[in-house]
């Protein structure tokens, strides 16, 4: 990223400008479910800027942490999916915006019966540092010299080591709404590092964002109008989901493309993208006789490892691997063998998934001789 643009604040001048009124430029048409829409403050709704809707991932009894939560209105979607069991962080570093979310978060926890909400300050790019903690430190310790700086860093690195505002592996999902590209270009690696981070083994990632066909070049990137303005920090549409890859996430996926662009500019068509990714495939690849089975239509596929899927073929993989293949977002395309006698992790030897074939006399047991004669061949007992 160019020196030239001060991208941080271009952001919090246009946004704090847009907490108070309305832009319209700033946001895309998205169709949210109205039944969650009832109870959220008029004046959320229309400070609302987003370009997809990540909600529609969030399951019941979650811990949700929405990044760049703006005046709250995925916060507040995501507190009445939860329920009363679940938890829901919103992050925002605009002061305007989180005045407005606070203010809205009373008004919304009077009508859902309960209140699961918290909403922070800080960069999303650095979710260790509290920034109302510093504030609170800086008005009773102001920095006035070279000693008292060194007394706020030493806090900070105090706070990123023992008390981080979102704590190692504990959220559920991690969604945003049209705010990563915001993100200075050189921070955001440390960006998918940070939601990598927080994310429980097993969490996903739901990011709803601005994308481009095509890269774009320096000098819009030095256009703060365009920067704050979630054109020219868009991520180029294949590099969105390799950032994801970099920070170590499997099963990405692109379950939404907008099909006519945003905007255009200068040739350069942007629109809206919804990226899920998740976080867990880390372990050790030792054989407990399982297998999967990929569906089709494809004659085989390749996983993130590199690993080869042959449609109908019972592929032998290691326990971790038949773990993430049982699970989302694997579940529909593939058909989990488990062996017929479980293996006892003391007998569990070590392996490489590397595309073999699984017998199936290796998942029934070199002893498996039953003969079972039943009266239907097959489910519904109308064949044969």
């Amino acid at each position: 990223m160019s020196n030239k643009l001060d991208t941080e604040n271009a952001v919090r001048e246009r946004y704090s400008a847009a907490a108070q009124k309305r832009e319209v430029e700033l946001c895309c048409p998205v169709d949210y479910d109205a039944q969650y829409l009832k109870i959220i403050p008029q004046e959320v709704i229309d400070r609302d800027y987003g370009c997809g809707d990540p909600s529609k991932w969030i399951r019941s009894g979650e811990t949700v942490l929405d990044l760049g939560s703006g005046g709250g209105k995925i916060c507040f979607i995501a507190t009445q999916v939860v329920g009363a069991e679940g938890k829901v962080i919103g992050v925002d570093m605009n002061d305007t915006m989180l005045e407005l979310a606070r203010q809205s978060q009373v008004k919304v926890a009077d009508k859902v019966g309960y209140d699961n909400v918290h909403f922070h300050k800080g960069k999303i790019q650095d979710m260790a540092i509290d920034r109302d903690r510093v504030d609170a430190y800086l008005a009773d310790h102001p920095v006035t010299n070279e000693a008292s700086l060194q007394e706020l860093e030493s806090m900070i690195h105090t706070m990123r080591r023992e008390s981080p505002m979102i704590a190692d592996d504990s959220i559920d999902v991690v969604v945003s709404n049209c705010v990563l590209n915001l993100v200075e270009a050189a921070e955001k690696e440390q960006l998918f590092r940070e939601i990598f981070r927080v994310l429980k083994p097993g969490g996903r990632a739901v990011i709803s964002d601005i994308v481009s066909d095509e890269f774009v070049p320096q000098h819009m990137q030095n256009d703060p109008e365009l920067w704050s303005g979630c054109i020219s920090g868009a991520f180029q549409e294949t590099e969105f989901l390799k950032a994801f890859e970099r920070a170590g996430f499997y099963g990405c996926e692109m379950p939404i493309l907008q099909e006519k662009p945003w905007q255009t500019v200068e040739g350069i068509e942007f629109r809206s993208a919804t990226v899920i990714a998740y976080k867990g495939k880390k372990g050790p690849c030792n054989d407990y006789n399982e297998a999967v089975i990929y569906r089709g239509p494809f004659t085989e596929v390749v996983d993130d490892n590199g690993y080869v899927f042959r449609r109908g073929e019972r592929t032998a993989v290691c326990r971790k691997t038949f773990s993430l293949m049982t699970r989302a977002p694997y579940t529909d395309d593939f058909i989990p063998v488990p062996p017929h006698q479980a293996v006892k992790d003391a007998d569990a030897k070590p392996m490489t998934c590397d595309g073999q074939e699984r017998s199936p006399k290796i998942t029934k047991g070199k002893n498996y001789d039953l003969t079972i004669v039943g009266d239907d061949c097959c489910e519904t007992g109308d064949c044969c």
